[in-house]
């Protein structure tokens, strides 16, 4: 099985990616960590801790990290993941305690355990990620891969009709910390991008006899998920808003379902406009060479992605 950390900010889309991680039978995940984004920190590492008694994996650490952005103010999220940040799927409080540690330091204690041999799943602000890079750099090199819900890359209508940050052209992970993105895209860690033109492709959606399935599952995970759908389609939204996240955890479970382009890749810090933007520099003369080079999500099975979820989630 392929070993994993999950930077997260729980999030119902984030919650249902970790129910994806953990049963999909493919991944170990040897931490959780948590970050301000979709709400502060005491919310979504508490977030994490419930999904991981759910799932009666108590023991994989939940550990909290940073409260605000690298250099910035925490935004307030657009969009609501309810009152409880996970749909009004409302899961008993947690009584497992949160690793002691800070996550930055969890991220850079499991890595160096594993030389070569971790791969981080980013459903968030990358500012956790950042953090622990500049803190112990010697393990840029040591992390497999990065696989980023990060950006929006102008492939596609959907890239701006579903942007997600507090602007016209941003999405939320990066417009939240684009100084920690930033860090993380020129670290020269191997990083894959899915920006919002395929995780917010109208393609992710459940078909009705999907909905009937969940509903009349036993599961407790496959009822999370139908409350879930219930709530952003009675908000007037699509129920890819759920799985916005999960396409992350699905890209390393089957590297097969999304296809990349590879393309230099800037992050706009200053614009107000643009602030958090993702800008590809795919210009034939005159590139910007000291740009990283980013594997950038342009394509996806979605079909295939739905049906892992589904099966993730019944079983």
């Amino acid at each position: 099985m392929k070993k994993v950390i999950i930077d997260c900010d729980p999030g119902m889309d984030d919650s249902l990616a970790l129910i994806l991680a953990i049963k999909s039978g493919a991944l170990s995940v040897e931490a959780v960590t948590a970050v301000a984004g979709n709400y502060p920190v005491d919310i979504t590492s508490t977030n994490a801790l419930k999904v991981m008694e759910l799932l009666k994996r108590t023991d994989i650490p939940v550990a909290k990290g940073m409260a605000r952005p690298l250099v910035r103010e925490l935004p307030s999220d657009p969009f609501s993941h309810g009152s409880d940040g996970q749909a009004e799927v409302h899961l008993p409080e947690p009584v497992t305690p949160l690793h002691p540690g800070h996550a930055a330091d969890l991220i850079v204690e499991t890595v160096k355990k594993n030389p070569g041999g971790i791969h981080i799943i980013a459903l968030a602000p990358l500012t956790n990620i950042a953090l622990a890079m500049m803190k112990a750099p010697e393990i840029i090199p040591m992390i497999s891969g990065i696989t980023a819900i990060a950006g929006s890359y102008g492939l596609n209508k959907y890239s701006t009709a579903n942007a997600t940050g507090d602007n016209p052209q941003s999405e939320w992970n990066v417009y939240v910390d684009p100084e920690a993105a930033d860090f993380v895209f020129k670290s020269g860690a191997p990083l894959q991008a899915i920006g919002l033109d395929v995780s917010t492709h109208f393609d992710v959606n459940f078909t009705g006899e999907e909905l009937q399935e969940l509903e009349a599952s036993d599961r407790p995970e496959a009822a999370v998920l139908h409350q879930m759908i219930k709530f952003v389609l009675g908000r007037g939204f699509e129920s890819y808003c759920v799985l916005i996240d999960s396409m992350a955890v699905a890209a390393v479970i089957d590297p097969t379902l999304i296809r990349y382009l590879t393309a230099k890749v800037g992050i706009e810090t200053k614009g107000q406009l643009t602030l958090g933007m993702t800008v590809m520099d795919t210009r034939h003369h005159h590139a910007w060479t000291d740009l990283p080079d980013i594997h950038v999500a342009y394509q996806a099975d979605y079909r295939q992605f739905l049906r892992l979820v589904m099966d993730a989630v019944l079983l």
